[in-house]
């Protein structure tokens, strides 16, 4: 399953933002906090360079804590620090600012030395669609400026965004790369609805989710289902949910359309409670 989609604006935003990059101080780099590898950007790395980045771990209220931990101290290894947060309930933005003043420190000492007026921190955010970057902005902005929504593509334009006197942030249009060579990171994007559901099989997406599910977290999967045992074919395994589910058609054969968006609906809605999809050892 290769994935294509590079919408216009996608292409317009990653021209913007090598364009804008003179004007940042610092970057903030959002993902899901859930699949933290397969939800950057690989060209985010090329268009960034070399500018101060904090690594912002969102969703993380999803994501099961002591993995996410793994992947703070994964990242930090690397020289960029991270924080777990949770753009919904405001979790862990309080921490932001000041981790930007810390990595910023010597830029505005520098500055203040050669009598530039102190000015606020200029930060630019990127992330790949439905990441949470607008409900962010709205979060740290205590108003609500950018889009948000709960499918990929809300916001389409780029915009300054004053929080407080000490930040100013830029927004830009979530830039997912043009396709997914890689046929699990794009599960892995379908599964936490980061990629329209109209571009991709669900059922290979629910077929991926159980077999993870049953690798790792059994018990959950288990008790969701009211399963004695997991069935080793994957077709009885759906017709197991199925009947448990009620998804029949006349005749009581099973409908696999709808026990496909029942697992995919159990998966986001956290109903097997909050999921890591990878572990900084899965790279």
């Amino acid at each position: 399953m290769v994935i294509q989609w590079f919408p216009g604006h996608m292409a317009k935003a990653r021209r913007e933002v090598t364009e804008k990059l003179k004007l940042i101080d610092i970057v903030y780099e959002l993902v899901d906090a859930r699949i933290p590898m397969s939800s950057r950007n690989p060209m985010i790395e090329e268009i960034l360079k070399n500018k101060p980045r904090i690594m912002l771990l969102n969703k993380a209220d999803k994501a099961d804590s002591a993995v996410t931990n793994q992947w703070k101290k994964h990242f930090e290894a690397d020289g960029i620090p991270s924080l777990a947060i949770n753009s919904v309930n405001g979790q862990g933005l309080n921490q932001i600012l000041p981790a930007s003043k810390e990595l910023l420190k010597e830029k505005f000492d520098k500055m203040k030395a050669k009598g530039v007026k102190p000015r606020a921190i200029r930060a630019l955010i990127v992330g790949i669609p439905n990441v949470g970057k607008s409900t962010l902005i709205n979060r740290l902005a205590k108003k609500n400026i950018a889009k948000t929504g709960d499918r990929p593509g809300i916001t389409t334009a780029q915009q300054w965004v004053k929080v407080g006197k000490e930040l100013e942030l830029l927004d830009t249009p979530g830039i997912l790369w043009p396709k997914f060579e890689d046929e699990l990171v794009g599960l892995k994007l379908a599964a936490t609805g980061a990629i329209k559901d109209s571009i991709i099989n669900l059922q290979d997406v629910a077929v991926f989710a159980l077999r993870f599910l049953e690798e790792h977290y059994p018990d959950r999967l288990k008790k969701r289902y009211d399963l004695a045992d997991i069935p080793e074919e994957i077709v009885r395994l759906f017709d197991e949910i199925g009947k448990k589910r009620g998804c029949l058609m006349a005749g009581g054969e099973i409908n696999y359309d709808k026990t496909t968006e029942v697992i995919i609906r159990d998966i986001r809605t956290e109903k097997f409670g909050p999921l890591s999809f990878e572990k900084p050892i899965d790279d």
